[in-house]
């Protein structure tokens, strides 16, 4: 069974978005939770996160009550154009 990861998508004070990492099979401590200020800073920590469980993880997406749907939209815009990437790079 997958490991499930939480990526939190949060708004800082100055309304940048950022994702906060949350492996839930390890205690709810601060320290437990990974802050990523772009998607290819998330990528490589998802990445470490699933080497620990070999891969076999899976995503949990919400998003803090603060957080606008233009953060969202941006969020989903840069993970679609990091995944387009990544696939041209495997041809």
């Amino acid at each position: 069974m997958a490991v499930i990861i939480e990526s939190v998508i949060k708004s800082n004070p100055i309304g940048r978005w950022y994702i906060e990492l949350f492996d839930t099979m390890k205690d709810d401590e601060p320290e437990n939770r990974v802050v990523c200020l772009d998607v290819f800073e998330y990528a490589d920590k998802i990445e470490m996160i699933g080497q620990e469980y070999g891969g076999d993880i899976e995503v949990a997406w919400s998003s803090d009550d603060n957080v606008t749907p233009e953060q969202i939209n941006e969020v989903r815009m840069q993970m679609m154009a990091y995944e387009a990437e990544q696939e041209a790079n495997l041809e």
